[in-house]
């Protein structure tokens, strides 16, 4: 079964030589194959946590008995990384054990702040519009800079500014990226990805 690829990238982003990337593969499971899919993506998630510059996965199962679909989402550090996951011989190898397990595939890779908003859409259905990703980044950075600044504005503040928007911004897009979002995506899919 040959795989779509969709490649969706932020114009800021071609300016960079190796961006951080987000590979996501949605898969269609055959009926009754799904305690074999879930062992599958046990299998899967252990072979990529191998490679260079994996820096972790998510998986989103159907959300009611009418829905088959499963979407896996990995992150690199690195698209140089990612391509070489993408490439592997390892990876072809879990593919081909899933080929009978799956009647659709597809397989999309994100750059830029698309990473943010990595829930699995219908083939075809373009990202959340920049409006709707504008408003739940917002939700997020509220609250986290208020807790930030409540927690430890007075030792920020004994810091040189330098080092203190160096600090302040690094946990910030380090929570951003890999705890927050994520939940906040998910949290809002109803309204950034709406069924039709």
């Amino acid at each position: 079964m040959g795989e779509m690829h969709e490649y969706v990238e932020n114009p800021e982003d071609q300016k960079r030589e190796d961006p951080p990337a987000t590979g996501v593969a949605s898969r269609r499971v055959e009926p009754g194959r799904e305690e074999e899919f879930e062992a599958w993506i046990s299998g899967i998630l252990a072979a990529v946590k191998e490679f260079p510059g994996y820096l972790g996965s998510d998986v989103l199962r159907p959300s009611n008995s009418e829905d088959d679909e499963y979407s896996i989402i990995y992150r690199f550090d690195h698209a140089s990384n990612l391509e070489r996951w993408e490439a592997s011989d390892e990876r072809r190898r879990w593919l081909d054990k899933a080929e009978p397990l799956v009647r659709e595939q597809t397989v999309r890779r994100l750059t830029g702040l698309e990473t943010w908003f990595t829930l699995p859409s219908k083939e075809g259905q373009p990202a959340p519009p920049r409006y709707k990703m504008a408003v739940v980044t917002w939700l997020a950075v509220f609250p986290t800079v208020l807790i930030i600044f409540t927690l430890f504005g007075p030792l920020l503040n004994l810091l040189p500014t330098v080092l203190r928007t160096l600090l302040f911004t690094l946990t910030m897009v380090s929570l951003m990226t890999y705890v927050i979002m994520p939940r906040m995506t998910r949290l809002f899919s109803f309204w950034l990805y709406p069924k039709e």
